[in-house]
């Protein structure tokens, strides 16, 4: 509705500054008023037109006022300072016709690629920073009703797989049957003992294969898929990738494919993008220097920005081509398809293959727009990929790939002491640890997430000691979940994050637990209501909407206003999300939001209220803010515990 407005309001002015001054419009910008009593909304677009009219703003935005006429949702406008206009929202008519719908946008299919662990080891805190924000992104498109693909990208011939399986062959000594058999022992958790091979690796080759040779050679073995090599890289990446998706399902995290590196390959698709690139020349073969048999791309035509090396002097492709090849065919700019398989029926996971596939498979890829979820080191890579596909040809398609950024994650030193990391001395005086999974230095995902469930059933048992064990099991995840979520989502995306226990567990300070508990407050508000009055008629809350005095009620106290109308606007602060693609001001908000409402629960009479009109409001109110709070967690991928 609010949007429905927003448009309403942009249309209005547009028409009439047409019709007055037989111009086109410039930009019509809305935004929050600093105070309620200013009104709900703004525009300085008589600012923009005084000079274009060479006019004092002032009059300009009175004469506006005037000629606009009524706005349907709009109460009324005022001129304010030199040249702003302040509109004033019709209370009642905005919660009649809200109920928090849906925002519209644009038709097309969207795909987001998130999360993309490596499928070398165990995932760690900075993994679940991508996922979470991937996947909030995921459903607030979802919840505008746009048509989402949700990629997990396996990166499964790159150089960590082949270091992790220089460690398994060399440093291990283990064979294929060796890995099967470790694989099926339960007692064993796979990732984590890769985790611990991988970090080995690198003393390794420190002091028996300073220059890589065995790392060259495995990559060579996997890209070819010859022999017990490719076979060992296939088995370990494909069961690590099932501990991935195990561990991100702990945090409400799903996929609709997993597209897989090896396949890319095998298929050809990098052959037609070498030759597509050739054509063009946007890439060249070296004979001199350095970069002497590769084939590597110019990015600057001045040369003065270092060459980057696409295919190597061995032959082997890094991962930059193998992803340019990706995003063709994510866009739809390929001439080939994969084959693809269901990974996960459970969960509706479908990965890609180069054998024979499934013929009844959804339709993947041909996306509009490509969203990919890759922290901010990556920035590089990605303008590569870009400029390979302006190089290409393909400049609408270049700006319809878009690089969704975000900086990495530690932890406080005290969170990384009660994670088992070792500190020293020194350590513990810095203000974050860095996560390096090449060094095993680092938190393990669900390491993480295990410490979590723990410490909140303390805190369940505590507060509701009558819980079976289940209960407390499920509400403990439930809250864990909810604290890592918001914490990794309330911080902009350009802030490193030191994770911290006490701060993400606080159910009193900005976290997920204090929206959660605020939700739960509504839910146990129309419960309590239920039981004082089990006869009570909760159809007389909808018919509120078109009593009289619910504007009434609304004009005479701002600040339930002002409370609902942060409910009514979490569509719209979705919306931005969208736009701007900062997930933390869905975060802020949900918080600002539920603050008003503990203070309105604190301040009111709600069940014991005896005007019985003046009862079915604050209930109406309620109702409008549990419903939001509980769309903005769901938005943020956390759920409302039943209990806190």
């Amino acid at each position: 509705m609010l949007l429905d407005l927003h448009a309403r309001l942009r249309d209005a002015l547009r028409s009439t500054i047409r019709t007055q001054w037989n111009i086109d419009p410039p930009e019509i910008v809305l935004n929050q008023t600093p105070k309620i009593e200013f009104g709900e909304l703004a525009t300085p677009v008589p600012f923009e037109l005084a000079r274009l009219l060479k006019r004092p703003p002032q009059s300009i935005a009175e004469e506006l006022i005037i000629r606009v006429g009524k706005i349907d949702g709009v109460e009324r406008m005022e001129p304010a300072g030199r040249g702003y206009i302040n509109f004033f929202l019709d209370r009642a008519a905005v919660v009649r016709g809200s109920r928090l719908r849906g925002y519209p946008g644009d038709e097309g299919k969207i795909i987001v690629e998130h999360t993309n662990i490596n499928p070398n080891k165990a995932a760690h805190i900075g993994h679940l920073r991508n996922a979470a924000i991937g996947d909030t992104f995921v459903r607030i498109l979802k919840a505008a009703g746009r048509k989402v693909e949700v990629q997990n990208y396996i990166d499964n011939t790159g150089v960590q797989v082949a270091d992790v399986i220089v460690g398994v062959k060399h440093v291990e000594r283990k064979t294929l049957d060796d890995v099967r058999r470790l694989i099926a022992n339960r007692s064993i958790k796979f990732d984590y003992y890769c985790w611990d091979v991988y970090a080995r690796v690198a003393s390794f080759y420190e002091e028996q294969d300073p220059h890589y040779a065995l790392r060259a050679q495995v990559l060579k073995e996997i890209e070819e898929g010859s022999a017990d090599t490719a076979r060992m890289a296939e088995l370990v990446a494909m069961t690590i990738v099932r501990c991935h998706l195990r561990t991100m399902s702990r945090i409400n995290v799903h996929y609709d494919l997993l597209p897989r590196e090896s396949d890319v390959l095998h298929l050809k698709f990098w052959d037609y993008a070498f030759r597509q690139l050739r054509k063009k020349e946007a890439i060249f073969f070296e004979k001199e220097g350095k970069n002497a048999g590769c084939w590597v791309m110019r990015l600057d035509s001045d040369g003065q920005d270092e060459d980057k090396i696409i295919v190597r002097s061995n032959g082997t492709v890094t991962y930059v081509g193998k992803d340019i090849a990706y995003q063709l065919w994510k866009l739809g700019l390929l001439a080939q398809d994969f084959q693809y398989t269901v990974f996960d029926a459970d969960a509706d996971v479908w990965v890609t293959t180069s054998g024979d596939g499934q013929p009844d498979h959804p339709a993947f890829g041909h996306g509009r727009t490509v969203y990919n979820v890759i922290d901010v080191r990556q920035s590089y890579l990605q303008n590569i990929v870009r400029h390979g596909l302006l190089a290409l040809g393909h400049e609408e398609q270049a700006r319809r790939s878009i690089h969704f950024s975000y900086e990495v994650v530690a932890l406080t030193p005290e969170c990384a002491g009660q994670l088992g990391v070792e500190l020293t001395a020194e350590d513990r005086k810095r203000p974050h640890i860095e996560v390096s999974g090449r060094k095993g230095q680092g938190v393990k995902a669900d390491d993480l997430l295990d410490a979590l469930e723990l410490e909140a059933m303390k805190e369940v048992k505590q507060r509701n000691p009558k819980l079976t064990p289940t209960e407390t099991e499920t509400i403990a995840h439930q809250i864990a979940v909810g604290a890592l979520r918001y914490f990794l989502l309330k911080f902009t995306r350009t802030a490193i994050i030191a994770f911290d226990f006490k701060e993400a567990l606080n159910f009193d300070g900005e976290t997920g637990p204090y929206i959660q508990y605020a939700a739960v407050r509504g839910n146990n508000i129309l419960h309590k209501l239920r039981e004082s009055d089990p006869g009570f008629d909760f159809g007389r809350i909808q018919k509120m909407l078109n009593n009289p005095k619910l504007g009434v009620y609304l004009n005479e106290s701002d600040d339930i206003w002002e409370l609902v109308y942060l409910a009514l606007r979490v569509d719209e602060i979705g919306h931005q999300v969208f736009v701007t693609l900062e997930p933390a001001a869905l975060a802020k908000h949900a918080f600002a939001l539920a603050q008003r409402f503990n203070l309105f629960y604190h301040r009111y009479r709600i069940i014991s209220e005896q005007d019985m009109d003046r009862k079915l409001f604050y209930i109406l109110v309620v109702d409008v803010v549990r419903e939001a709070l509980t769309k903005a967690l769901d938005l943020m991928g956390i759920e409302v515990p039943r209990r806190m």
